[in-house]
């Protein structure tokens, strides 16, 4: 999907790869996380499959920049794939899949897990609060105002999702805790009773 994420930014507009990957961590890092190394390996595919070409713009002072330009044919790969038959509900979710087997691991193992994954959801709610997506910045600049309604949709549902996330984690926590604690107290009781 990485691919047309990039087609889809290039449909706004020229740009070149540090631009796309500027507009990928100001508008798209919450819900679609791109290595800069994958974008620019994705932007050669995509101009090797002809949905974009890219010319050399000389810059004074600066070195020479590479902008990239969407072609028809890009456009109809795009347009292809947002009719496409996606409904299909997310099913992969890697957090869910170790959680499932954290039964292999101690009580303790499994509560410092799920600390570091609400560290992890803290900083990044955290991020979110601090730098909101630029929804509104590169809204400015757009040729059909209503993106900026789904863009504001995609924030929503990068916001309700993080809260979500952090939810989930903390009751994971707080649930294996209480359970620690019980069998602690029932180790402690059949301690007491074994002294006499």
């Amino acid at each position: 999907m990485l691919k047309h994420g990039i087609l889809g930014l290039l449909n706004y507009g020229s740009m070149t790869g540090y631009e796309i990957n500027k507009a990928f961590k100001d508008s798209l890092s919450y819900f679609w996380n791109a290595q800069t190394s994958q974008i620019y390996r994705e932007l050669q595919t995509i101009k090797k499959n002809g949905w974009a070409t890219d010319k050399i713009v000389e810059q004074i002072g600066k070195p020479d920049k590479k902008v990239f330009t969407i072609t028809e044919s890009g456009r109809t790969e795009l347009n292809r794939w947002l009719v496409e038959d996606n409904t299909e509900f997310i099913t992969r979710i890697p957090i869910l899949m170790k959680t499932f087997f954290r039964g292999e691991r101690s009580i303790d193992e499994n509560i410092e897990y799920f600390t570091q994954l609400a560290n992890m959801g803290t900083d990044f709610l955290r991020q979110f609060q601090n730098e909101p997506p630029k929804v509104a910045d590169y809204s400015k600049n757009l040729k059909n105002p209503m993106n900026a309604i789904y863009w504001k949709m995609t924030v929503e549902f990068g916001a309700m999702y993080i809260q979500m996330y952090f939810d989930w984690v903390n009751k994971c926590k707080k649930e294996l805790e209480e359970i620690r604690d019980e069998q602690k107290k029932i180790h402690n009781t059949a301690d007491n009773a074994d002294n006499f």
